[in-house]
């Protein structure tokens, strides 16, 4: 499906508003390719540009708040929050395209304000982030930032927009980002040790014998420690994602691809982390292309047959659930 055909399912007509969706669409497909392709075979049409229009905004934000001196990040953080908040209370769109985009959202969406103000307040968390001292730093650092992150997209999906955290499919998306969190930090060690920081808490360094600086210095002696290490952060990650398995049931049908989808590629890239162990030090690692290409091919099958007989239902006059 073109994506004219998408911004006009969703009701888009502003020529700005929609230049804005555009510029966002071809920033998500550069740099989160495996969840726009998701986006645009799995999810209906008219839901595409507001999904699109969060991740731009989630993305945009992280760029300004994920490197560089701490004081510089606040800084950052700061006038973005202070421009998002500008813009949603603005009665026109404003010029730069990501917050365009995010002002329609949520007029289309007007639980995402809520959202997007949560998603704010624990971005501070992570524009101060050096690290995790235990596991309880990690689980806030989940609850703060990574959970509202999540949220800002998936309460779209939600049976109920704005739940609160004790809603079973609010429980389910904390646990999905759990895992998928921990799979991260593991997946992206190689490269955030470099930058003197690392998603792995002190205390299951210390509990596993790993010093930061036989990391730091990619020492080969540390790589059987960093090996059980690895296998005990990727079996609670595991835990996670299986607590999550339920999530597909408790929304409407036409959603049930995607979040099937979803948690399947984080399962898969899982997986390729634990195949990695120790030697995650030296390359980051994913999925296999082929593999994620199925699990989307297998997710699209069920997406498409869902259509038609939504079309049939339509067409028959017959109650759709």
């Amino acid at each position: 499906m073109r994506w004219s055909t998408a911004l006009a399912k969703a009701g888009i007509t502003d020529p700005h508003v929609r230049r804005a969706y555009e510029t966002r669409r071809r920033g998500v497909r550069r740099f989160a390719l495996h969840e726009y392709v998701a986006v645009r075979l799995l999810l209906p049409a008219r839901l595409q540009p507001t999904v699109i229009a969060a991740v731009a905004y989630m993305h945009r934000t992280d760029e300004l708040i994920d490197a560089g001196e701490v004081s510089a990040r606040r800084t950052a953080l700061r006038s973005w929050a202070e421009q998002t908040g500008r813009a949603l209370e603005a009665d026109d769109p404003p010029a730069d395209h990501t917050l365009s985009a995010l002002w329609d959202a949520v007029r289309r969406h007007p639980h995402m304000a809520a959202r997007v103000r949560a998603f704010l307040a624990g971005a501070p968390v992570e524009a101060a982030w050096t690290g995790f001292d235990t596991e309880a730093d990690f689980q806030d650092y989940v609850d703060r930032y990574a959970l509202p992150a999540l949220m800002l997209t998936a309460s779209l999906l939600a049976p109920r927009p704005d739940a609160g955290a004790d809603d079973p499919f609010a429980a389910g998306c904390r646990a999905l980002i759990e895992g998928w969190q921990r799979c991260d930090f593991l997946a992206d060690l190689a490269e955030d040790v470099t930058h003197g920081r690392i998603g792995i808490p002190q205390d299951e360094l210390i509990r596993h014998g790993v010093e930061f600086e036989d990391l730091r210095s990619k020492s080969q002696a540390c790589v059987p420690a960093l090996e059980h290490l690895v296998r005990s952060q990727t079996d609670r990650a595991e835990k996670a994602l299986a607590a999550c398995r339920g999530l597909p049931s408790l929304v409407v049908a036409e959603y049930r691809p995607f979040i099937d989808a979803l948690v399947g590629v984080q399962a898969l890239r899982l997986a390729a982390v634990r195949r990695k162990g120790g030697d995650l030090l030296y390359r980051e690692t994913g999925p296999a292309p082929m593999a994620s290409v199925a699990v989307l091919t297998r997710q699209f099958r069920r997406a498409w047959a869902h259509r038609r007989r939504r079309s049939h239902d339509i067409s028959s006059g017959t109650s759709i659930r």
